[in-house]
């Protein structure tokens, strides 16, 4: 039915959704049927305008057949078409509604998963929206335990922020990565988040809440006896003593080679140039080469 006209498919459909005189219940099986059908055609047709209006009215009749689980899933296509369009709020607000219906359906990681996808969507228009979007999906799969499956969530969020220069957010981002590992036992992965949040801090030109944040992780004992620990002391250890040939050395070293891909950029672009000046609190000189977006993908 995908060849048959788009238009005419939603004029028939909305007929069947309308009550009147001789029709006094809505037949939203057929119409939900036909607006899904106008919605391949209207995608096909590359009118996503309407492609978006028909997906958006097929989740509403999925909705009033009780069935969340296909309106979910429409509305999520609603969504991508609403990227395609530009139409940011939209996007928001169509991955947002399908990760409440699949909450509906009892379903934690496609309810996450699609609050991921708007998030991905949203990251270069609209970040702040995009890290909240994170954020949440984060929460929906720590309520129902599943802890280990947000790291990469936090990561990606962790991404956007330093993207924006937003450090700060960063290392807390990753603070709370290091905390849902804790809930799951999953040290390695703790450790290298804090480890992650001290370099952070660092490259902020921010030692004392470096030495804070690692004085902090080191009330805990599996960061405490890990290698992440031992190399976040010699790495404020050289600050302290002003030594930048040591910062050199220890940001080429295995354990922080062995960090994601855009902290061992950051940690290779430390601020060396006066380190005692960094001890102070003072501002780093703007000597280093900026950070490219496709560093940190």
């Amino acid at each position: 039915m995908a060849t048959s006209d788009p238009e005419k498919l939603m004029i028939k459909a909305d007929k069947l959704t309308k009550l009147s005189l001789t029709r006094w219940s809505a037949d939203w099986r057929n119409a939900t049927l036909l607006y899904e059908q106008a919605a391949v055609g209207f995608k096909l047709a590359k009118d996503n305008q309407n492609a978006k209006t028909a997906y958006e009215k097929a989740s509403k009749g999925q909705e009033m057949l009780s069935s969340p689980w296909d309106a979910a899933k429409h509305l999520e296509s609603a969504g991508a078409v609403a990227k395609e369009l530009s139409s940011w709020s939209e996007v928001s607000d169509f991955y947002r509604r399908a990760s409440e219906l699949y909450t509906e359906c009892g379903r934690s990681q496609p309810a996450s998963d699609a609050l991921a996808k708007g998030a991905r969507a949203l990251e270069d228009a609209s970040p702040d929206e995009a890290v909240r979007m994170y954020g949440d999906a984060c929460a929906i799969l720590e309520e129902d335990g599943k802890e280990q499956m947000s790291f990469d969530l936090y990561r990606a969020a962790t991404n956007v922020y330093i993207k924006l220069e937003r450090y700060t957010d960063a290392a807390t981002f990753l603070l709370r990565l290091g905390l849902a590992a804790d809930q799951c036992k999953a040290t390695n992965s703790q450790c290298k988040a804090y480890l992650s949040a001290i370099i952070v801090y660092l490259y902020a030109d921010d030692v004392k809440q470096a030495e804070k944040c690692y004085n902090d992780c080191s009330q805990i004992d599996a960061f405490l006896s890990s290698d992440q620990s031992r190399c976040a002391s010699k790495l404020l250890s050289a600050y302290a003593e002003g030594d930048v040939e040591e910062i050199k050395r220890v940001v080429q070293s295995s354990t922080i080679s062995n960090l994601d891909h855009m902290i061992i950029r950051i940690a290779r672009k430390l601020p060396t140039g006066d380190v005692s000046n960094l001890k102070t609190g003072a501002t780093k000189e703007e000597e280093e080469e900026p950070l490219d977006e496709n560093d940190l993908t």
